[in-house]
């Protein structure tokens, strides 16, 4: 088996955790826009055009016929949205791509959808806003108060998020937003309403808490592992510790229900008044996975015995809560020029 990781950016354990799972019965290849240390260590790996180019489709098509490519696992929000609408072209070629339906997709890239999503089916959710009149109005009936997170709609990773902590801030960090989202490769997916392209939130004074929740290929509950976020860095977790929760497991299971997402589906949560929150929903691995890979599950196979036809062991689906884990940085020279 034969598997391509698109949009792999930096998650070079993305790429040995799968090489690790596939045990020398199969090639990871990694593409990127650009050259990363991840595609160094993949067996195989191709610089693809961007996402938004009308010839990225094609040339993933050509490239996975190509290779032999059996499925296609992207690590990218934008990717998937992309990806999500060529299913059929792809399956019609005999390769899968781990995606979910594409409407479900919009709703986890766009925030201002999954609040509405989520407060529709009764999750607590921070007060959200698209306007400033609203902010305001919301401020004025004491709805709302203090500070409050300014950061862009469709949004990922620490790009354009500012913190209001008074009247006079709101518009102008509102418009730092907006100029960050012009000048970066969120403009892409912005342009589907740039006027409401930022999103104006209450601020959560609580502790941070994530979910993996897994998936099989036809949207069926497998796991959910919860963990309490130790350290944050440019809006990844950089340190967590993996824990037994029923409330934040029971969240899981209801999300798991709701949306049939496909694969894993990361989930950030806040604990705030007693209550659990839920933030925000990316249906890929995300930046908190590791943590729960290093607490004994095993995705990445889980996955691979999906796409063979086989059983899933319990022990690739089952945690050990109490684990803490860390993540490092480590340079790597690429070359040495004379």
């Amino acid at each position: 088996m034969n598997i391509l990781l698109t949009s792999v950016g930096r998650r070079s354990y993305m790429v040995n955790y799968f090489k690790e799972a596939l045990d020398g019965k199969g090639l990871i290849h990694a593409a990127n826009s650009m050259e990363t240390y991840s595609m160094k260590i993949a067996d195989k790996s191709v610089i693809t055009p961007l996402i938004y180019d009308s010839t990225y489709i094609d040339f993933l098509f050509d490239y996975c016929k190509k290779n032999n490519i059996n499925a296609i696992v992207s690590l990218f929000d934008i990717d998937l949205l992309v990806l999500s609408k060529h299913k059929k072209q792809f399956e019609s070629e005999g390769i899968r791509i781990i995606v979910s339906d594409y409407k479900f997709v919009q709703v986890c890239n766009d925030k201002w959808l999954s609040y509405n999503f989520l407060k529709e089916y009764g999750f607590n959710v921070p007060l959200s806003f698209l306007t400033i009149k609203n902010t305001l109005l919301s401020l004025k009936n004491r709805t709302l108060k203090f500070p409050l997170i300014i950061k862009p709609r469709w949004g990922m990773g620490s790009i354009g998020i500012f913190e209001a902590e008074n009247e006079n801030e709101i518009a102008v960090l509102y418009n730092k937003t907006l100029n960050s989202i012009k000048k970066s490769y969120l403009y892409y997916e912005s342009q589907q309403d740039l006027d409401k392209s930022v999103i104006i939130q209450e601020k959560l004074n609580g502790e941070e808490y994530g979910l993996d929740i897994l998936n099989d290929l036809n949207g069926n509950y497998l796991a959910c592992v919860p963990k309490k976020k130790l350290a944050m860095r440019a809006g990844e977790t950089d340190s967590a510790e993996i824990i037994k929760n029923d409330d934040l497991e029971n969240i899981g299971q209801s999300l798991s229900k709701i949306t049939k997402h496909i694969g894993n589906l990361d989930v950030d949560c806040f604990y705030f008044d007693g209550k659990f929150y839920v933030l925000e929903m990316n249906c890929r691995f995300g930046g908190q996975y590791p943590f729960s890979h290093l607490a004994g599950v095993n995705f990445p196979k889980a996955i691979i015995r999906m796409l063979s036809g086989e059983k899933i062991e319990n022990n690739l689906i089952t945690y050990k809560a109490g684990t803490i884990g860390i993540k490092n940085l480590v340079p790597t020279k690429l070359l040495e020029k004379e």
